[in-house]
């Protein structure tokens, strides 16, 4: 009886060897976000955090948040660039954690791939372990899932999960905000992660610009621009949080600034963000006029030049700015809280930009 070749894993696309290769690889990078509560290494079943860490504290809450990095990701593939992803990926999911006051802990990834390129996935991996050393908080584990047929051999997307601690006491939020409070903006690094349809739609379909494209307004290419990592704000903020009374934080991403600064504004009382108080970079200017888009389109979308806003007392303001600015965050003064009165939402922006 002849023999005959059956079905088999590698067969259908899935490259076993590839994805352990990924692992060593990665092995190295995972090793320099490790906390001394992480417990075990890379390639066990379940990631460990010893929690007696948290035995100082009189009535800890976990805070957790999970995100992905959107479209940005195309952006990535189209230039080959793999080791800044990353950052992005734990700046949105680090960032959403640090808003409520709680201390960043540890995070875990999901890789998807088409085909499993061990060295791009190593890189992948290495924006994440540098992101978490900017977050202060460990990589514990993660799972890279190989999808042939379902995506192509270059696609790939990535999406993470978090986990922080805060005191009971020490929570921010809509309850801690009074009327008079002074609103503080802190910069963006770009486009952050959010808006990428629209963007790349309005630049590279609409506009037919092309990613090796020098743009004068900034100095580099259109793909360097867009590929910008986020910017990650959890240490500083936890910083302020050490300098000063901040009553809450508002992560500004998808949806744009008016709407997320209205998530943490209390019934009764309105956030006015003054418009005048900034200059949005040349990346939004481009985008607003090379698809025509309007303003207030613009700003549901994009971030607009602002990453993370903080809520203080007007007293403490400048402590804020001193605090953000020796820590090399651009900082400003951008509004206040007043009154709900008249208003709908809890959150505008008023006036032109700068």
């Amino acid at each position: 009886m002849s023999e005959t070749t059956g079905a088999s894993y590698a067969a259908a696309g899935v490259d076993i060897e590839a994805g352990d290769r990924a692992v060593e690889l990665m092995k190295e990078w995972v090793k320099k976000t490790q906390r001394p509560e992480v417990l075990g290494g890379l390639g066990g079943f379940a990631g460990l955090f010893d929690a007696s860490a948290l035995k100082r504290y009189e009535r800890p809450l976990l805070a957790s948040a999970t995100d992905g990095v959107g479209t940005k990701v195309d952006i990535a593939r189209r230039l080959g660039v793999y080791d800044t992803i990353g950052h992005d990926l734990v700046a949105m999911v680090m960032d959403d954690i640090v808003v409520c006051g709680a201390e960043p802990l540890f995070m875990t990834d999901y890789i998807c791939v088409g085909k499993v390129h061990p060295e791009r996935v190593a890189a992948i991996v290495k924006g994440i372990a540098e992101g978490c050393v900017l977050a202060g908080c460990a990589l514990v584990g993660g799972e890279t899932a190989e999808h042939p047929g379902l995506l192509g051999e270059d696609d790939f997307d990535v999406a993470g999960a978090g986990t922080g601690v805060v005191e009971a006491d020490r929570l921010l939020g809509p309850d801690r905000i009074r009327k008079g409070d002074a609103v503080i903006a802190m910069a963006a690094s770009g486009l952050h992660s959010n808006g990428y349809s629209l963007v790349r739609h309005v630049l590279l379909n609409q506009g037919g610009l092309s990613l090796d494209a020098r743009i004068e307004e900034f100095g580099r290419t259109l793909g360097e621009e867009l590929l910008e990592p986020t910017k990650i704000y959890s240490l500083d903020c936890l910083a302020l949080t050490r300098t000063t009374d901040v009553h809450a934080f508002s992560h500004i991403t998808g949806g744009g600034l008016a709407a997320n600064l209205a998530r943490v504004i209390p019934d009764g009382l309105h956030a006015i963000v003054d418009r005048s108080t900034w200059t949005p970079a040349p990346v939004f200017e481009l985008v607003g006029r090379t698809g025509q888009v309007e303003r207030l389109e613009l700003e549901k979308t994009l971030n607009m030049g602002v990453g993370m806003m903080a809520i203080v007392p007007e007293e403490s303001a400048e402590v804020a700015l001193t605090t953000l600015a020796d820590r090399g965050v651009e900082s400003w003064i951008a509004g206040e809280i007043t009154d709900r009165g008249e208003h709908t939402t809890g959150a505008e922006l008023v006036g032109d930009y700068a």
